[in-house]
């Protein structure tokens, strides 16, 4: 019996897709967001996106950092009755960041000077963990907002999916780290007695230090460790939040994978990472599974005498060759249905949803319902 995952995930805050890359986690995340609205919720839908082809099947020319609506009309016109509301954006990290400091600032010269720094300009971007822990503080913002019945959150590419659930801890410690506060100078005991060490005339460190780096530089990484002195603990209190809410009753984990053994391995380790963590768990979306061609194993009755009577040339090699792709479907088939089947065993019969493979990825709402139908009755 297929699962409803739209039943499943119906009446929570909180939808997180995570996955490998390259399993159709994004599409998934558009589809399933589409569905809950098609039944009548306010939803938004945040995705990293690189190739954006997100906004272009979803009708927005263009998606950014602010909800972009979903045209009702286009939904309607692929079939689907659209009783909600349906938003989308692209995760920005760096803006997110920016409300961040913005919001745990001490006052707003504190803030400006933080905004400023080139040192932080640079961070923001490209420390680890800080695009997944930007995904995370999104999402906590637009629930925060209450503009939202439910936010569907299309978790970071990343090498390893885990890294997502590990992102508010690892900036916690990068923030707080003892490599950090060594530098942060008078105001902070053992910073004072760091910094002076670097700054002793003479000083051999602070020499090589300004011949790689400059004087400038080691100024503007001072300034910036200064400047977030004292923000460190809104900074963990705000992890903790995150993790707190991906960890209530609120919030659902959706795990996409394919029917390959590489992302099924991934999968199985998100599983039971999830699972050991106590994670709400949702439900298990196998996406691109080839569906078994014709339903019988047996080579089309009749089809040479089809093709001779339709004037077809050689009509018996074209059987043959006719038959022998029919096989390879059939094989494939049986293979991905193999995969599925092993991988529910091994996390003992999770509930699973099957995504059939489409000849190419949705560039349209039409396709996206399509796989909505898949994840549920609308």
């Amino acid at each position: 019996m297929s699962t409803d995952l739209l039943r499943l995930v119906e009446g929570r805050r909180i939808v997180v897709v995570a996955g490998a890359g390259g399993v159709g986690k994004t599409t998934v995340s558009a589809a399933l967001a589409l569905g809950l609205a098609a039944r009548g919720a306010r939803v938004a839908v945040v995705t990293i996106d690189p190739a954006r082809r997100l906004a272009a099947a979803l009708g927005i020319d263009a998606l950014g950092d602010m909800p972009h609506r979903v045209d009702a009309a286009r939904v309607e016109a692929s079939g689907m009755a659209m009783l909600g509301t349906m938003d989308a954006l692209q995760l920005d990290p760096r803006a997110t960041f920016d409300r961040l400091v913005a919001r745990e600032a001490p006052n707003e010269a504190a803030r400006e000077r933080i905004l400023a720094n080139r040192i932080y300009r640079h961070l923001s971007s490209t420390a680890a963990g800080a695009q997944e822990f930007m995904a995370v503080e999104r999402l906590h913002e637009l629930h925060d907002s209450g503009d939202y019945d439910v936010v569907v959150l299309d978790t970071p590419p990343a090498r390893n999916a885990l890294d997502f659930l590990d992102a508010p801890e690892r900036m916690t410690r990068f923030m707080e780290g003892r490599g950090l506060r060594l530098l942060l100078g008078p105001r902070g005991g053992a910073g004072r007695v760091g910094w002076r060490a670097l700054q002793a005339g003479g000083s051999m460190v602070m020499s090589v230090l300004e011949r790689l780096t400059g004087a400038e530089l080691i100024s503007e990484i001072r300034e910036f460790l200064l400047s977030f002195d004292g923000m460190y603990q809104g900074f963990s209190d705000r992890a903790a939040a995150v993790n707190q809410l991906l960890s209530s009753d609120d919030s659902r984990f959706v795990v996409v994978t394919g029917p390959r053994p590489e992302p099924s391995a991934e999968a199985h380790a998100l599983w039971d990472r999830l699972t050991t963590d106590r994670y709400p768990l949702g439900a298990l979306v196998v996406n691109r599974v080839h569906p078994v061609p014709g339903g019988a194993d047996d080579a089309p009755q009749g089809l040479e005498e089809l093709l001779r009577s339709a004037g077809a040339s050689d009509p018996a090699g074209l059987a043959r060759r006719a038959t022998t792709v029919l096989d390879a479907a059939r094989a494939r088939a049986r293979a991905d249905r193999h995969e599925v089947d092993a991988l529910a065993i091994a996390l003992h019969h999770p509930h699973v949803v099957t995504v059939p493979a489409l000849e190419s990825d949705p560039v349209e709402v039409a396709g996206i319902a399509h796989i909505t139908r898949a994840l549920g009755t609308t």
